[in-house]
């Protein structure tokens, strides 16, 4: 059974920082792009930051040199660092993964990991 599992989220005070993790586990043939997107109350799910399977990043603005992702190809796992929290950056994050068994792939969700930024 295919997996996708975030961790790392937690209550930081403003300008702190905090570690995401995400771990694809199951059979699959190989990882491609992955992502992490955020999802405040009362607002639609945004994309964060995505990397590809050739390590090429994308980051939205509002993070721009606060966060960066990063992957472990050997054990299929995206890192998200997030530097100098704001408490607007408090939010559900969600690993999204993209699966591939050949030429197909499909994407996959995390849970989700709360990040609560707040003095």
């Amino acid at each position: 059974q295919l997996k996708v599992l975030e961790s790392g989220g937690g209550l930081v005070q403003p300008g702190g920082s905090l570690t995401l993790s995400c771990t694809a586990s199951g059979s699959f043939f190989r990882v491609g792009a992955m992502g992490w997107y955020h999802q405040a109350p009362g607002k639609q799910r945004e994309l964060v930051a995505t990397i590809t399977s050739g390590s090429s990043t994308n980051y939205a603005d509002s993070v721009k040199g606060r966060f960066t992702i990063s992957r472990d190809n050997a054990k299929d796992t995206v890192y998200l660092q997030m530097n100098n929290l704001r408490p607007e950056d408090t939010a559900v994050y969600y690993c999204n993964v993209e699966l591939c068994d050949g030429p197909a792939c499909t994407d996959y969700w995390g849970k989700g990991t709360l990040v609560t930024v707040s003095s």
